[in-house]
């Protein structure tokens, strides 16, 4: 006859003494308080405002104003009118800052890291600082500094100038970089696939128009501000990076190059992912440079979708497409982000690949 074993029953908290969970919900109340009337609520009341006719008088919530539904989203999407042409400018001015901005400013900031990170290099104390230090300056002030430096009298262009290259009037010249490329070769008109379409009222032809050539400006001001932020991630990264593989690599004979992409980068991929992740928010919200440099100009070739959430709803008083605006801004941020998520996931090892490292039996 088998004794049986009474199991004690486990308590209502599985292991959580008594009063822990409440002191936990006192401690973190604060914070909940906090993000809930400065964070939560205003976001739901701008959402509220994308779905109604608020003239931005009185309270948002008041009678008066009424729901006119997706009238505000459809304005700046398929209205055929200049709300629609203004977001199409601007989401292509974005769409290429972005695209040109992230991947540049991950590459410097690897780099740097990589070279302050080496043993031998003498000084790397001072040259962290000085690579990190136009992160801290104000953007205002780098803003105007940058202004004065691509002045048509500035440094930028005396310098080009003793290479025999006559600079741009950079903040004046609202030609594409793509369009001026094509017409130094003759190309100055598009051909009828790409002038014929388009998409938010913008043709493919000016679609692929490329940067212009002020916004070209502050995407080269955006890359020195930005890439000592980075930096400082990636050096963190690659200060916890096992020697020992790369030991084992240079015992096997790799290179100093496979060691980096085969053994370093593939340890980097979180880190990566914030870079990457915090360079697209970053990107895709860019405002105050416009606000303080060129308000948009010229020509509407630096206008950003931040900026024209600020003119729809503070200068033309069009409050319902400013927060229209905003959320599909938002939006964009979040489809691009977990695209960005999907491609840097960690993958199986396919079978093939599997095969290589396995030991071949012996057969009997």
């Amino acid at each position: 006859m088998t004794a049986q074993v009474s199991t004690p029953r486990r308590g209502r908290f599985s292991g959580i003494r008594r009063g822990e969970g409440l002191a936990g919900w006192l401690f973190t109340a604060p914070i909940i308080v906090i993000l809930g009337v400065f964070l939560f609520i205003p976001v739901l009341m701008a959402l509220w405002v994308s779905f109604s006719d608020w003239s931005g008088r009185g309270s948002p919530l008041s009678p008066s104003v009424g729901f006119v539904g997706l009238d505000n989203y459809a304005a700046v999407t398929t209205g055929g009118g200049l709300p629609e042409r203004n977001f199409g400018i601007a989401l292509r001015n974005n769409a290429w800052y972005v695209l040109l901005v992230v991947p540049l400013q991950t590459i410097l900031a690897l780099f740097l890291a990589t070279l302050v990170n080496r043993a031998i290099l003498r000084g790397r104390g001072f040259f962290r600082t000085a690579f990190y230090f136009p992160s801290v300056t104000s953007s205002v002030a780098i803003t105007v500094l940058w202004l004065f430096l691509f002045s048509t009298t500035g440094v930028i262009n005396e310098v080009l100038s003793w290479v025999g290259i006559n600079g741009p009037n950079w903040f004046a010249d609202p030609r594409g970089i793509v369009h001026v490329a094509l017409g130094g070769v003759g190309v100055r008109n598009g051909p009828e696939a790409l002038t014929g379409g388009g998409f938010l009222g913008i043709s493919w032809w000016e679609w692929l128009a490329g940067p212009s050539i002020a916004m070209s400006a502050f995407i080269l001001m955006a890359i020195f501000t930005t890439s000592g932020t980075m930096m400082l991630l990636f050096i963190a990264a690659l200060q916890n990076v096992g020697v020992e593989l790369g030991e084992a690599g240079m015992m096997d004979g790799a290179t100093g190059w496979q060691r980096f992409w085969h053994i370093t980068l593939p340890q980097l991929r979180p880190t990566l992912f914030t870079v990457l992740t915090l360079g697209l928010i970053g990107g895709w919200q860019v405002f105050d440079q416009i606000y303080t440099g060129t308000q948009g100009g010229p020509a509407k070739t630096t206008v950003t979708p931040a900026y024209l959430t600020y003119q729809a709803a503070f200068i033309n008083q069009d409050w319902g497409q400013g927060a229209a605006i905003a959320f599909i801004l938002f939006l964009i941020i979040i489809f691009f982000a977990a695209l960005q998520r999907w491609a840097l996931r960690d993958r199986p090892v396919s079978k093939r690949r599997a095969r290589q490292y396995q030991v071949k039996g012996k057969t009997s």
